[in-house]
């Protein structure tokens, strides 16, 4: 059933339209209201289909009402059809369609006339609410073709990080733990979620690149020669060539490029100075070098946290970004985050 709201200061007009309206329309209900503030609250509890709206109110005038109802979520596609007790001129007729009124209805009512725009408006509310409808639909279709796509590409992604951990099985679980981290100080660094959500997943596959890096370099258990530190050193170009073509909503192949670039420019592979290295990289650069030197390696035993901590604090605002390595030293110090076990 069709819902008509009829707002109106004067009762005996609200008993005309609704008498009128019951016999010309009796399939649809009618509802009534005596001053614009009480329109606007039962317009946004009824939702009604078509608003018949009297101009001259005291307190709040028709336009006023109709103006607030088109900026109100829930009501502003509603369609109004806006009464005055005399013809009103141009300028008034335009103000109420710059604010959103679709027809004006001079007093005396014309019985005919009111039926048949109602009529009107019920129909391009009908057809207007499918619109939405199947607009809403393709959305969510899209949003969940758009989540399914994302998930293939992060598990295509985390595959290729997995195997990398079989070629190096002391790295197994850090991009795990370097993630982990990672979120931890964005968050702390009130970074955007959506944001945050792009430096997790980056985390997860920031060492990709290694894929590339001969196994028996990977886990050699002595010091690396220079050609070998040169060969792993290519793990962030090779990981920017395996990703760059992913479609993603960040940019994770230009973080994992970067990941290892020191904002005083000593990093690699391109020596990037602060104002050129992306953030995601330099929360992760901080996140990666605790995990490392805190774990067990092939050429050194664990360091421990405190030596990373350490290092963090010596490269301070000159290799590491310095809010980063502040909310990092913070949160451990302060018990807010360990690694959690995989």
């Amino acid at each position: 059933m069709s819902k008509i709201l009829a707002i109106d200061d004067r009762l005996d007009n609200l008993i005309s339209i609704k008498a009128l309206l019951r016999n010309m329309i009796p399939e649809c209900e009618v509802i009534t209201a005596q001053t614009g503030k009480e329109g606007i609250e039962r317009a946004i509890k009824e939702l009604p289909d078509t608003i018949l709206l009297d101009i001259n109110m005291p307190v709040m005038d028709g336009y006023e009402v109709c103006n607030k109802l088109k900026a109100n979520f829930a009501t502003k596609h509603i369609p109004v059809i806006m009464i005055t007790a005399v013809r009103t001129d141009s300028k008034s007729r335009v103000k109420g369609l710059e604010i959103g009124a679709d027809v004006f209805i001079s007093k005396p009512i014309d019985a005919d006339e009111l039926t048949s725009q109602v009529k009107v408006m019920l129909r391009i509310k009908k057809a207007e609410d499918k619109l939405r409808s199947e607009k809403d639909i393709l959305e969510e279709m899209v949003q969940k073709r758009t989540e399914k796509i994302k998930r293939v590409q992060e598990n295509m992604m985390l595959t290729i990080a997995r195997i990398i951990g079989t070629k190096d099985p002391y790295i197994a679980g850090h991009h795990e733990r370097v993630s982990q981290l990672a979120v931890a100080i964005a968050r702390e660094m009130l970074i955007p979620e959506e944001q945050i959500e792009g430096i997790r997943v980056t985390s997860m596959v920031h060492d990709i690149g290694k894929i590339n890096v001969p196994a028996e370099i990977l886990s050699k258990p002595g010091k690396l020669t220079d050609i070998e530190f040169g060969l792993i050193q290519q793990h962030t170009t090779t990981g920017y060539e395996v990703l760059k073509t992913i479609d993603y909503p960040w940019p994770i192949a230009e973080i994992v490029l970067q990941h290892h670039e020191n904002i005083n420019g000593t990093g690699y592979p391109y020596g990037l100075k602060d104002g050129d290295i992306l953030i995601e990289a330099q929360i992760i650069r901080v996140a990666d070098v605790v995990e490392a030197m805190s774990s067990h390696r092939p050429y050194r035993a664990a360091l421990g946290l405190e030596a990373a901590i350490e290092e963090l604090l010596i490269g301070r605002g000159e290799k590491y970004n310095q809010e980063a390595v502040d909310i990092c030293v913070k949160i451990f110090k302060e018990g807010k985050f360990k690694f959690k076990e995989n």
